[in-house]
């Protein structure tokens, strides 16, 4: 008798955990992100593997047998959602380019001074900087004005402002609209147009997941109006590839840089815990004419996000 009371706890506290996951994970199987708190939650989706073990231990002391069999299905279900999304084909034409993308939200301006090495090191092509406001754009366009003649820009202060920086030639484009600064343009790489857009939707706090649905949804809306022209999508995106919001701008034809380079759940935030635990946010994604490798993530000091370097080929439409 002394040991109902411990079973009714165990059994207790596994429904409540798995109530509580269950809820995230059948809207991640909905296909939908919800309300507040599970689309941030559906960030971190394979974290939840760990109460989702510890509610079926506490399933299987307290003898909890339904409890047991649910938490067993919550966990196929979890570990089915683990595998990445999006296409893997690869383009069949010729290569005809091949360049360097790195994205950085340098949070506030605050790793603008570590971004600058960073850049010196990995020589990228083509430069995202989210969060790059007024200091942050003098400091990167002064220190490169010969590296990288060409550049777009939202000049703002704190988190709006955001720049991109090009060996290219670049002609200027009306961007996607947005709380947040998204500048685009058009490059010239070797005789061939690609499109680049600069991505920072903004998150989905409490109260704002609205807002961040349209703005992924303007962002979906950019890459399925472009789809005869090569695309380069690149930045924070505030979402991961458990959102459906993000998910749907995959759907237009684009492929995450990372997956294809074998980083699919890498995470890019919290910075400070990304080696441990985090959430791939910030993303490169590409249309269907390019190939990538060598994605790396790079730690930037003074910043909340990872940076992410890519290598990608652009690739002769057949």
């Amino acid at each position: 008798m002394n040991r109902r009371p411990g079973r009714r706890l165990g059994a207790w506290c596994a429904g409540l955990l798995l109530a509580g996951v269950s809820v995230v994970v059948g809207c991640r199987v909905a296909d939908t992100d919800g309300v507040t708190p599970v689309p941030q939650l559906l960030a971190f989706l394979p974290w939840l593997l760990a109460p989702t073990a510890f509610a079926l231990l506490c399933a299987l002391l307290a003898r909890w047998w339904p409890g047991l069999v649910w938490g067993v299905a919550v966990l196929g279900l979890l570990a089915w959602h683990l595998d990445p999304y999006g296409r893997t084909d690869e383009p069949e034409g010729p290569p005809l380019a091949t360049f360097r993308v790195l994205t950085s939200n340098v949070e506030f301006g605050r790793g603008t001074p570590a971004l600058v090495p960073q850049i010196r090191a990995r020589r990228p092509d083509v430069v995202f900087v989210e969060e790059c406001e007024y200091t942050c754009q003098a400091t990167l366009e002064g220190d490169f004005d010969a590296a990288y003649p060409y550049r777009q820009a939202v000049r703002a202060a704190g988190s709006h402002g955001s720049l991109v920086l090009s060996r290219f030639p670049l002609t200027p484009a009306a961007g996607v609209h947005g709380t947040m600064g998204m500048p685009g343009a058009v490059a010239d790489v070797h005789g061939h147009a690609v499109r680049l857009q600069l991505a920072h939707p903004m998150p989905p706090l409490p109260r704002q997941v609205d807002l961040w649905r349209r703005e992924l949804g303007r962002l979906r809306a950019f890459a399925a109006a472009g789809r005869g022209t090569p695309t380069v999508l690149a930045g924070d995106f505030n979402a991961s590839q458990d959102h459906a919001a993000f998910r749907r701008i995959l759907d237009t034809g684009l492929t995450d840089a990372a997956r294809l380079s074998g980083h699919d759940r890498t995470p890019s935030w919290p910075a400070r815990t990304a080696s441990v635990i985090g959430a791939q946010i910030d993303h490169v994604l590409l249309s269907r004419d390019f190939t990538a490798t060598g994605a790396h993530f790079l730690r930037v000091t003074g910043s909340d996000h990872r940076a992410l370097v890519v290598d990608v080929t652009l690739h002769q439409r057949e």
